[in-house]
C-alpha cells in the first residue's frame, strides 16, 4: 500500500517579499511514497486556483510520472488556500481582508523551506505545476535550479498576461461588490456575488468547443444554467477572502518581479538552464498558446508540447479528463527521462 501522509510545517515567522511579516505562518502538504537513502527521489507538484493538496491524486500511481514506488511526492498547499497560512487563519493583525499579497515567490521559498527543513531533501527530479502552480515551476527553475532538475508548466506562463490580469480583475472587483465587503469577516458568500463568481468562471475555465460539444451537459446538468449552479459548489467551498486574496496572488504573478532579476522577465527566462515542458492546451482562455511560444526564444532547454484538446483550461486539471491526464502523463514521462545538467 502506497504511504501516503498529510500535515503542516511550521515556518514561524515568515518574511514576504514586501517585507511583511506572517507571524507563526505555516504550510499544509500530504505526500505519497518514500525518499530514498539520498533523499533525492522527489516529484513536487503545488496546489493552484481553488485547489487543494488532494486533488493531485489523478496524476499518481504506479507506472505513472508520478509513481509513489518510485518518487517521493510533495504537493505543498499554497498560502490562502485554507491548509497553509490563509485570510481565514492566519494570526493578527493578518486576518480576513487585512492579509498582506503573498506572491508566487512568496510561496515558492516557503515550498522550499518545507522541503529542506523538514523533509531533508537533497534534490528535486521534476518540480512541475498546473496553472498557479505551472507559474510556480518558472519560479523553481529560473531562481533554485541548485536543488531541482526538471521543471514543466501545465496550463501557466511565466507571467500573468495582461488578457488574463483583465480576467481576474473581473474576479477581484465582483468580490469587492459585495454590499458588505468591508464591513465583515468575509468568511461567507453573498448569494448574488457567488452566481457572478460562478459565471465567471463557466465562462474562462472551459472552452467554446467544450459546451459546444455538449461536454457540459450530464446527469442533472441539462444546460449552461445548471453547469453554473453546479459550479457554485466549488467556489461556496472557499472562504471569499481566501479566495480574493488568492486572485491578487495570481494576479502579482511574475518570475522577474524580484531582486534578482528586476522586472527583466527576458533575463529570467533566460536564466532557466535545466529542461523545462510548456504544456498549454490549444483552447485555454487564461494562458494562451501565443504566450508560451513568446517566451521559448529566450528558454535554451525549453520544449513546447500541446494539448490538443476542448477542455480549455481544465485540460490541466488531474481527474478532468482522463485522454488529458493520459496525454500530461506522458509527457511527463519523456520529461523525466532527459538528462538533467544539474
Amino acid at each position: 500500500m502506497t504511504q501516503t501522509t498529510n500535515g503542516s510545517y511550521g515556518l514561524g515567522d515568515f518574511v514576504l517579499q514586501s517585507g511583511i511579516v506572517l507571524s507563526n505562518a505555516f504550510i499544509g502538504y500530504q505526500t505519497y511514497g518514500a525518499l530514498n537513502s539520498h533523499r533525492d527521489n522527489v516529484i513536487v507538484f503545488p496546489t493552484w486556483y481553488t485547489g487543494t493538496n488532494g486533488q493531485v491524486a489523478p496524476y499518481v500511481a504506479k507506472g505513472k510520472a508520478l509513481d509513489p514506488e518510485k518518487y517521493f511526492i510533495v504537493i505543498p498547499d499554497m498560502f490562502t488556500n485554507g491548509s497553509s497560512t490563509s485570510p481565514s487563519n492566519a494570526a493578527d493583525p493578518h486576518r480576513d481582508l487585512d492579509f498582506p499579497l503573498v506572491t508566487p515567490f512568496d510561496n515558492v521559498i516557503a515550498q522550499r523551506r518545507l522541503l529542506e527543513e523538514y523533509f531533508n531533501v537533497t534534490g528535486i527530479e521534476l518540480m512541475a505545476g498546473f496553472s498557479m502552480s505551472g507559474q510556480q515551476a518558472y519560479h523553481w527553475a529560473a531562481l533554485h535550479s541548485d536543488l531541482v532538475k526538471r521543471a514543466c508548466s501545465i496550463c501557466g506562463t511565466a507571467k500573468t498576461s495582461p488578457h488574463n490580469w483583465a480576467m481576474l480583475h473581473a474576479y477581484k472587483s465582483t468580490m469587492e461588490a459585495s454590499p458588505n465587503w468591508l464591513n465583515s469577516a468575509c468568511s461567507e458568500w453573498d448569494p448574488k456575488i457567488l452566481t457572478i463568481v460562478s459565471s465567471i468562471g463557466a465562462t474562462m475555465a472551459m472552452s467554446q468547443d467544450w459546451y459546444r460539444q455538449g461536454q457540459h451537459l450530464s446527469g442533472d446538468i441539462i444546460d449552461v444554467a445548471s453547469a453554473i449552479e453546479n459550479l457554485k459548489s466549488l467556489f461556496a467551498s472557499w472562504v471569499p477572502a481566501n479566495l480574493y486574496a488568492q486572485t491578487l496572488t495570481w494576479m502579482a504573478a511574475d518570475v522577474s518581479d524580484n531582486s534578482t532579476f528586476n522586472g527583466d522577465l527576458a533575463a529570467a527566462l533566460a536564466a532557466i538552464k535545466i529542461p523545462f515542458l510548456m504544456m498549454p492546451c490549444n483552447t485555454d482562455l487564461y494562458f494562451r498558446v501565443a504566450d508560451n511560444e513568446a517566451e521559448i526564444p529566450y528558454m535554451s532547454n525549453a520544449t513546447l508540447t500541446v494539448i490538443e484538446s476542448s477542455s480549455g483550461h481544465m485540460a490541466g486539471l488531474p481527474g478532468f479528463s482522463s485522454d488529458d491526464d493520459a496525454f500530461v502523463n506522458e509527457q511527463l514521462l519523456k520529461l523525466l527521462r532527459i538528462p538533467s545538467i544539474n
